[in-house]
């Protein structure tokens, strides 16, 4: 359970803060404190034994392991930076003070779309302890008043090669062995691959690994979460640990299997009742009923109530939502209530008479009915329309080999087409502006006169560098999945229901509420605008239908796939106006698809099935003349790339910059046929490519696929990066461009 990045953002205020050169760090150090302390103390307030430290992070948790760990590559050593430079470089690159640094490769964890740094692990790599975190943090929280359970990461993680255990053992030995001298009673460690099925196969790594560290240890909370065990629990029933946590919001169903396995060992057994991933108040008679079980098969004093996994997924409190409705806000729970929630249902099983509790029980009893009451209206246009769908609204009218022949000759575009991913530098001005017009200070006509500036101001970039497929860079637009919610009926917002996405990177995830249908078209007016202002192509922007259901707190009385398909209807709508409207290409973003994909590969087929048919229902209404796009990043395509290829969209575009390239080899092997445009520089940092260093990837990216399929673009959206570096950037894309114009003709 985590609740550290402020109440009102603190910790990415203060982050940028220091990288902007306006505090010092001993003031970022003094701001991360404050909301350490802030954190503990308001957890504990709520009633909650066992509050973890050590979760902490100015930009990742994974990274401050790597740090810690000192997993620190060459690339970044001996450059003359602080640690906490070299910490952030490893994160965001760094070019600056005759230093220039790429940053690390970032992928998703688990299918949360949270990012982490991916570690860097080679044979040369030697682990030592550079600094105890969970000790610091333990001692920090004490010297508070608070005592608190350290969390950590194991050695086990799905991206590390388990060759290098036996190497990292001893300093996980000394981690251990300082938490139990300084008194630390339990220690959560975070054992996620459990979930996955590569786990099966690392039976002996797990037995060795909590044999040499148990005795040195103090008791284990082995700590899984988003998925089931299945047959892994028959593992963990043989480790030495003390504690088990498991995911039953995610999970359920795996409460027997569990307490049957563990019912021989001394293992408590930790339930996660209170959802760590979405925003629904608890339903306590439910929940209640779920741990009763889990008693009557192991003992009251063997089992604890707990969230199912870290509310880093979660907003921090609904204090701070005021526009809200009271209908509404009594449908959810964000961090702070849940930890309230946690100390309600363990008040419950242990027979408490406090009336506060009993007033809690009741009072959860009525919200849960009123939601339930309000959950069984549907829209029976909606449902009826999602009943409609037919196999051949799945399909374009052509097959590409066609579609291609006539997209070239509408779109004239030259070999190597470069384009961008679609939004541009959300400057100060723009969201000053925004923010205007919700307080009043500007009204709609004076608002859209703004926008129609930026607009003109992206488009006439873009005609100055030379780029081919234009977009008009989304000024309009506060977030690719919030823009499209507001716009849809279906969801509410909130004003400060801030997740960390990566780094200092925050959004807003809208929450579905009800049946989802589009009231108007969304983007056509903006999309048709720009296209005004130019003889070259332009994109119209949209966010797919499987990324606003993931990227979004969806419902969770009816099913995704229920969804994702009225959310495809919606899209389809939009798409087949975009092009109605003058527009000729239309990129459908789904960075999410390979993020949704169910943890166990069982599960895998029936959701790659409604995830595919959900794109493809919102792209295939308009004729074959329409190019459509797709944009796809931090994504390990090889295990679903036949679900890729199924996508059928005439481009795709995906994170190659930060991977070396890795992505590519798969789609050469499997002979992908479609246009591609593979990120030739990394958006998420701040860093400037070189025009060489574009030439090398192009060179490289040419070694493995046909020239013919190639476009030439950044990894991502530029939304979070400056003008400056923006301009430097693409003019070096460009030229990069040019270059394999003349070198490969």
């Amino acid at each position: 359970m985590v609740v550290l990045s402020g109440a009102n953002r603190e910790v990415k205020k203060a982050v940028e803060a220091y990288w902007a050169g306006k505090i010092s760090a001993a003031e970022l150090t003094k701001a991360a404190a404050d909301v350490k302390k802030a954190s503990w103390t308001s957890v504990k307030a709520q009633g909650v034994d066992f509050i973890p430290s050590g979760e902490f992070s100015l930009y990742d948790h994974v990274l401050d392991h790597s740090a810690a760990f000192n997993v620190i590559p060459k690339r970044y050593v001996g450059q003359g930076l602080s640690d906490l430079d070299t910490y952030f470089a490893m994160g965001r690159g760094r070019q600056a003070d005759g230093v220039d640094v790429p940053a690390s490769e970032m992928k998703k964890w688990f299918d949360s779309n949270y990012h982490y740094v991916v570690p860097e692990f080679s044979d040369e790599t030697e682990f030592k302890l550079n600094f105890n975190k969970a000790l610091e943090e333990y001692e920090e929280a004490k010297a508070a008043g608070v005592i608190t359970r350290p969390a950590a990461k194991d050695a086990k993680p799905g991206f590390q090669p388990i060759s290098l255990l036996p190497k990292l053992l001893p300093v996980y030995n000394t981690l251990l062995s300082a938490l139990k001298t300084a008194g630390v009673e339990w220690v959560q460690i975070d054992e996620p691959i459990l979930v996955l099925d590569v786990a099966s196969t690392l039976e002996k790594e797990f037995v060795s690994a909590y044999t040499e560290l148990a005795p040195v240890s103090p008791q284990i909370m082995l700590t899984t979460y988003f998925s089931r065990l299945d047959s892994n629990v028959k593992i963990v029933a043989q480790l030495p640990v003390a504690g088990l946590h498991i995911d039953l919001d995610r999970a359920p169903a795996q409460l027997d299997d569990v307490v049957a396995a563990i019912k021989a060992t001394p293992i408590v057994l930790s339930l996660g009742l209170v959802s760590g991933r979405n925003i629904w108040k608890t339903d306590f008679a439910a929940a209640i009923k779920l741990a009763q079980k889990a008693i009557d098969g192991l003992g009251a004093d063997r089992v604890i109530v707990a969230t199912s996994s870290s509310l880093l997924h979660t907003p921090v409190t609904l204090a701070s939502e005021k526009k809200l409705t009271e209908e509404q806000k009594d449908w959810f729970s964000f961090a702070l209530e849940k930890a309230a929630e946690v100390s309600a249902i363990a008040s419950v099983l242990s027979g408490s008479q406090d009336a506060a509790v009993a007033a809690a029980l009741e009072a959860n009893k009525a919200s849960i009915a009123k939601r339930r009451a309000f959950e069984s209206n549907s829209d029976d246009a909606v449902r009826k329309r999602v009943a409609a769908i037919t196999p051949d609204m799945l399909d374009r009218k052509s097959p590409f080999a066609v579609r291609k022949d006539i997209q070239a000759k509408h779109l004239n575009l030259p070999k190597f087409p470069t384009t961008t991913i679609g939004s541009f530098p959300q400057t100060k001005e723009i969201r000053q502006a925004r923010a205007k017009l919700g307080k009043g200070e500007l009204t709609q006509e004076q608002y859209e006169e703004f926008i129609k500036k930026e607009i003109q101001s992206v488009v006439d970039f873009q005609e100055k560098i030379g780029l081919d497929l234009f977009v008009h860079g989304e000024p309009e637009r506060n977030d690719m999945v919030q823009y499209f919610g507001e716009q849809l009926s279906g969801f509410v917002f909130t004003q400060n229901a801030w997740v960390q996405s990566y780094g200092s990177r925050y959004v807003r995830p809208p929450i579905i509420v009800s049946d989802v249908t589009r009231p108007k078209p969304m983007t056509v007016k903006w999309s048709a605008y720009a296209q005004s202002l130019t003889k070259k192509p332009m994109k119209g922007m949209l966010t797919g239908p499987v990324t606003i259901l993931n990227w979004s707190f969806p419902r969770a009385d009816v099913s995704r796939e229920l969804q994702s398909k009225q959310l495809a209807l919606a899209l389809r709508d939009e798409v087949v106006d975009l092009e109605k409207g003058g527009i000729s290409a239309i990129q459908v973003d789904e960075p999410a698809i390979r993020e949704g994909l169910p943890l166990r590969r069982s599960d895998w087929d029936a959701y790659l099935k409604w995830a595919v048919d959900s794109f493809r229902l919102s792209t295939a209404g308009v004729t074959d003349q329409l190019q459509t796009h797709s944009h796809f990043c931090y994504s390990d395509f090889d295990d679903i790339f036949p679900s890729i290829q199924r996508l059928d969209a005439d481009v795709i575009s995906i994170e190659a910059s930060k991977s070396d390239m890795k992505l590519l080899n798969t789609f050469k092997q499997y002979g992908y046929s479609n246009q591609i445009g593979p990120g030739v520089y990394d958006i998420h940092s701040p860093r400037v490519p070189g025009s060489q260093e574009i030439k090398d990837r192009l060179k490289s990216m040419l070694d493995i696929l046909p020239d013919s399929l190639l476009f030439v673009n950044p990894d991502c959206g530029l939304k979070t990066r400056g003008w400056k570096e923006t301009e430097a950037s693409l003019a070096n894309l460009v030229e990069g461009a040019r270059w394999a114009r003349e070198n490969y003709a």
